[in-house]
């Protein structure tokens, strides 16, 4: 790994990843130690559905998608994860095969931790017994939420609260509202939310009609006005 001196080294990296949370850093320095790493072109495949649960693996570089695939053909984006965020916990939990693809959106730097280490570093560190179980609270939170708005919300209410969320998460505050700097395609929030790119690009031509959001350059500003009962009225 490189430590050279203007660039993040591993320690700096597993300082913000959640999993490692109140380690030190001498305690870090070892579990890098521990870890191999590989880069992945875009469109790469790390793990599949049915592939082992046999490591833990930290995003260094890029992004990744988790994702499934329907019988029809149709991928379903369960999430993404950036510089910093994890995945594999589940597995080096419960012993089971992998329960969705992971893929790169980006050039990637991954790290991978086995899961023999992975449990070696349980032993020796208890605190990351209770960070895993914290973030496997956090995902089934996250995913009761998008099977309730899947259930309870139209397609351009779907939309909207995708919008609201990416606001909040990634979102800069403007005097007009927030901008979104990067937005992802429409195929990619389709894929997020159940429907067709179709059916996406008819719902912002709609909010854009009546002044929710604006495109700005390859981002979006999204004003105040945007929320689910707006959008309904709005149909």
């Amino acid at each position: 790994m490189d430590t050279s001196e203007g660039k993040r080294t591993s320690v700096d990296l597993l300082h913000e990843v959640p999993l490692f949370g109140g380690l030190e850093d001498e305690d870090l320095a070892r579990l890098a130690q521990l870890m191999t790493e590989k880069h992945y072109k875009k469109d790469s495949v790390v793990i599949s559905v049915e592939d082992p649960g046999d490591a833990l693996y930290v995003v260094s570089e890029g992004e990744v998608k988790v994702s499934l695939w329907s019988d029809s053909g149709r991928e379903i984006i369960l999430s993404t994860l950036g510089s910093g965020a994890f995945f594999g916990e589940l597995s080096l939990v419960d012993g089971e095969p992998r329960s969705a693809n992971v893929t790169c959106t980006s050039d990637s730097l991954i790290l991978r931790l086995s899961r023999k280490e992975f449990l070696k570093v349980i032993r020796s560190y208890p605190s990351i017994a209770i960070n895993v179980m914290t973030e496997v609270c956090v995902r089934l939170r996250r995913a009761d939420e998008s099977i309730g708005n899947l259930a309870l919300l139209d397609v351009y209410g779907r939309v909207a609260r995708y919008l609201i969320e990416m606001s909040e998460e990634s979102g800069e505050d403007v005097p007009e509202g927030i901008i979104i700097r990067k937005m992802p395609t429409q195929q990619h929030i389709a894929s997020r939310i159940g429907t067709s790119r179709e059916t996406v690009s008819r719902a912002l031509s709609e909010f854009q009609r009546r002044g929710f959001i604006e495109q700005r350059g390859r981002g979006m500003l999204v004003r105040e006005e945007l929320d689910v009962k707006a959008v309904s009225r709005a149909r």
